[in-house]
């Protein structure tokens, strides 16, 4: 059986950046503004507050971990907080991953480790919006272990590095979407973990090609049709239509990237019957036609 989460995020091709160990002395506060960039981390010991811009503060205890899949504006902050005006000097490098932050010579009370990884996919931003903003799970130790072997992974210089620590990756995004199911935002995990509206996605995964409407979609629920509509767009956080065109759009931007097929071939694996009808479709959605992209991404690899 297809499985729509494991799909999307093999299709972002996550790669380490890199991970830290961080130790905070109360009290300290840190902004970072990462451009779109995923950001993970597990507390190990104690406690802090993480605020994203546009969602309220939300405190952090031992055993938590959190996923922000594209990171934008973060301030974390220890549960005591800095007085206002107060700034926090920058993280001091202890050697080997670790940092500390927060008062000089102050008793440490948060241990904490964090990551940073990237997405390859040129695609990534279409992904991304297919999933949580944000991921909070409490007292998972597979996620914490989890993190512990990325961070191992990326401070050796084994052979195949990389193809493990994408795997890891891999499995540990995985592991924290399905964990946090109907409590995350509107996206491709809340729908999945609706048993009506799974079976739709997984429809749509399982055959691109086929001619879908949102009539045949809903009797693969066991919906009515406005009932399935709705429910949809309201899980999902985007009509079914749009998203079975996300969906061949991103199938159809990797095969153009990585295959050497005609673009009839490809028209025909994304579920258009002619290679005119997708050049117009994907031409409208991604605002070039599929010729100019994959000559485009040929010429970059070739750099």
């Amino acid at each position: 059986m297809v499985d729509p989460l494991a799909e999307v995020v093999a299709l972002l091709q996550p790669a380490a950046r890199f991970s830290k160990l961080v130790h905070g002395a109360s009290p300290w506060r840190i902004r970072r503004s990462d451009a779109g960039q995923p950001f993970y981390g597990v507390i190990l010991d104690g406690g802090c507050r993480i605020a994203i811009d546009g969602h309220e503060p939300i405190e952090l205890r031992s055993g938590d971990f959190v996923l922000i899949p594209a990171a934008f504006g973060v301030t974390m902050s220890s549960l005591e907080e800095p007085a206002p005006g107060v700034v926090t000097a920058a993280p001091t490098a202890l050697g080997h991953g670790e940092f500390r932050i927060g008062k000089p010579g102050g008793a440490v009370d948060l241990r904490m480790m964090a990551g940073h990884c990237s997405f390859g996919s040129p695609d990534a931003s279409l992904l991304v919006s297919l999933l949580p903003q944000f991921v909070h799970v409490r007292g998972e130790q597979r996620l914490a272990t989890l993190v512990d072997l990325v961070r191992e992974e990326s401070r050796e210089q084994r052979p195949a590095r990389e193809v493990v620590l994408s795997r890891l990756l891999e499995v540990l995004l995985i592991e924290a979407l399905r964990s946090v199911g109907t409590n995350a935002s509107p996206g491709l995990v809340r729908g999945l973990a609706d048993g009506r509206l799974a079976a739709a996605i997984r429809g749509m995964h399982e055959r691109p090609t086929h001619a879908w409407t949102v009539a045949e979609l809903a009797r693969q629920a066991a919906l009515s049709r406005s009932t399935f509509f709705e429910r949809f767009s309201r899980e999902v956080g985007v009509a079914p239509m749009a998203y079975l065109l996300a969906w061949r759009m991103a199938l159809a931007k990797d095969l153009l990237r990585r295959d050497g097929a005609r673009m009839a071939e490809i028209a025909e694996r994304v579920g258009y019957s002619s290679a005119s009808t997708f050049s117009v479709a994907f031409t409208r959605h991604v605002g070039r036609p599929p010729t100019h992209y994959a000559r485009e991404h040929a010429a970059e690899a070739a750099a």
